[in-house]
């Protein structure tokens, strides 16, 4: 695991991380690591972006767009 050092935050924010660690029953490590994790994850156009790069890569593989083939293909078989 890697470690961050942040310098220069001011007593008053570092005060406002406390309490809402506090609030969350968190360390202030642990609620510091929840809010990066969270800024971290990919936006929702970054998202799509990704879901549209897939939907591409999945056309080579041979899987359509459309499930219902394969639904009534399911239930034909039973």
């Amino acid at each position: 695991m890697a470690d961050v050092l942040i310098r220069n935050l001011s007593e008053d924010l570092v005060a406002k991380l406390k309490a809402r660690a506090s609030a969350n029953n968190r360390s202030l490590q642990q609620e510091l690591t929840s809010i990066l994790t969270a800024a971290a994850k990919p936006t929702w156009q970054e998202w799509l972006e990704e879901a549209a790069v897939f939907r591409e890569r999945s056309k080579e593989w041979g899987i359509s767009d459309d499930s219902t083939d394969l639904i009534r293909e399911d239930r034909d078989s039973r």
